[in-house]
């Protein structure tokens, strides 16, 4: 059995302020950590209340020079990304940041690759190790919170770098083309070491680094950029190699990966040793927690009006979405990043107690 409920938890201790995103977010008195909790659910399926993401530290320290051209930077240092973002990424790739899309997109210049068999040649790799871990370890020993799930994000991913190398469309002709089979594997595989020479890094230089979000995108919001064949032979053994070394090193990997490719796809993300997903809304999150959530974290819909019920009907939708969710051992549950900024103070709380109640029963083993 789990650490039991106490109703002193519901003492509210704080809150999480709004951003420009997310509206204020109320804190319970937590019986451990929120990084205990998310890092239980993650690490070993063992819930202790259903994981909304408020629990989590947003860092990605610009001594990676991809935070700063993909304008993701997010640490002790303010950084403004109409005056800073963009510029080359780890690979030399250039960068542009769109105010209107609030990230950047690679510039028109000139591609790294027309073929990639001329990777080797081609494709100039980074130095991590000259990157400024010290100087950002200095800068950031304040930043990050020991009591937070710290989960710097990885950009870009597999299929997304050939699409910055080579642009989406030769990109995609690539994975088809059996001349350039073999080299895709052997450059995807290189790639994935250097990821492994990041993560390294991270964990030598910053305290409490607990997992990874990376990035893959692999579908449009109607269908799958490629076959679940093509993702099995070429991209999942190179995910896995980076995915098996977060493991060797007791951390979580998250895969964040936008498109309509779920239920195609679904079996590859298992594969490559993802130990959680998010998937975007129109995928059906609910079918594929019912058929998957016992295979890997997923999370589930709450109801996308919730701030136009009654306090009672949170209440009851809360209560519903325990009963329907929280009841199977070794199938544990999350809320979806999307749906986060629909949660309401009166949901929250009694999705935090009941989950609270219902996951103490689940059995140790």
């Amino acid at each position: 059995m789990g650490i039991p409920f106490d109703e002193k938890e519901l003492e509210i201790s704080g809150y999480v302020p709004a951003t420009r995103m997310t509206p204020e977010f109320p804190l319970f008195t937590y019986p451990v950590t929120q990084r205990e909790a998310y890092r239980s659910v993650m690490n070993n399926k063992k819930p202790v209340w259903v994981i909304t993401g408020y629990e989590t530290q947003r860092f990605y320290p610009s001594v990676n020079p991809e935070a700063v051209a993909r304008a993701m930077v997010c640490e002790a240092k303010p950084f403004d990304n109409l005056t800073q973002a963009g510029g080359k990424d780890m690979f030399g790739v250039d960068w542009v940041f769109m105010p209107t899309a609030g990230g950047s997109m690679e510039a028109e210049c000139e591609r790294l690759l027309d073929d990639v068999n001329d990777w080797k040649e081609k494709v100039t790799f980074p130095d991590v190790d000259s990157w400024d871990w010290e100087g950002s370890a200095e800068l950031n020993k304040d930043f990050i919170d020991p009591d937070k799930f710290i989960q710097p994000w990885l950009y870009t991913g597999w299929f997304e770098r050939m699409i910055s190398f080579m642009g989406f469309e030769e990109a995609a002709v690539a994975l088809l083309d059996e001349d350039q089979e073999d080299a895709i594997k052997e450059m995807l595989m290189a790639i994935s070491d250097t990821y492994n020479d990041i993560i390294d890094h991270y964990v030598k230089y910053f305290d409490h680094i607990d997992g990874f979000f990376i990035h893959d995108d692999w579908g449009s919001q109607m269908a799958p950029f490629f076959s679940p064949e093509t993702a099995a032979e070429l991209i999942v053994p190179a995910m896995k190699r980076v995915t098996d070394h977060l493991h060797e090193l007791g951390l979580s990997a998250e895969l964040h990966s936008c498109g309509n490719h779920g239920k195609q796809q679904i079996e590859n993300i298992i594969a490559a040793g993802w130990d959680c997903w998010m998937p975007q809304k129109m995928n059906d999150y609910e079918a594929l927690w019912q058929e998957y959530g016992d295979r890997i974290l997923l999370p589930a819909p709450i109801p996308q009006n919730l701030k136009t019920m009654t306090e009672e009907e949170q209440i009851a939708a809360a209560d519903e979405f325990v009963a329907k969710h929280c009841n199977t051992p070794g199938k544990p549950v999350i809320i979806n990043m999307y749906d986060k900024a629909l949660l309401t103070e009166a949901f929250a709380r009694e999705l935090y107690k009941e989950s609270r109640i219902a996951y103490s029963k689940w059995p140790e083993a």
